[in-house]
């Protein structure tokens, strides 16, 4: 167990496209969450990809999350690294997932497990994970410390990424977290 570095993570933001986000449990405020971790991410130099479930149905991600995502993945698995150009188009040398998505306990939990199972080092982000129900949200954080996968907040990630207040970001970045 370590502290997350900046060099070595990725943020992934799991399916928040624009159907799905209104029947998502306080959708709205998940999206402001997500927004300003990725926004931080981008400050950091983070990479922030994301995915999308069946987007000819569901619809593309989020206007607000757009801006900050350097690459989407079209998917149609659950588990985002069961589709064949997921993990070969990952950033390379970035083994510190980060998750943040809908619907935690579907393809959020599902691309975790996924993640861990290729080796690398998957982490739920508690407070930015949602589902359409508020228990299936706890029974997917409740999984996954159960496989002993690790969580943490998104301000945890984000001071854990700048790791000093001498940070030259560091004011920009703080201003994200007063925001919530």
């Amino acid at each position: 167990m370590s502290l997350l570095h900046a060099h070595e993570s990725l943020l992934l933001i799991v399916d928040v496209q624009r159907a799905l986000t209104p029947s998502i449990h306080d959708g709205g405020a998940l999206v402001d969450r997500i927004e300003r971790l990725a926004r931080a991410a981008h400050l950091l130099d983070v990479p922030v990809v994301a995915t999308e479930h069946c987007a000819d149905k569901i619809g593309p991600t989020v206007d607000s999350l757009t801006p900050w995502i350097g690459r989407t993945f079209h998917k149609t698995y659950f588990d985002a690294t069961r589709e064949p150009d997921f993990l070969p188009g990952l950033p390379r040398h970035r083994p510190r997932v980060l998750l943040a998505g809908m619907e935690a306990h579907v393809c959020v939990l599902q691309t975790a497990l996924g993640l861990a199972a290729a080796g690398l080092s998957p982490m739920l982000v508690q407070d930015g994970i949602g589902s359409r129900r508020e228990a299936d949200m706890l029974a997917a954080q409740a999984r996954w410390a159960g496989c002993r996968g690790l969580g943490l907040t998104s301000e945890m990630a984000m001071f854990e990424w700048l790791e000093s207040a001498r940070h030259p970001r560091f004011r920009e970045v703080l201003s994200l977290i007063k925001q919530s």
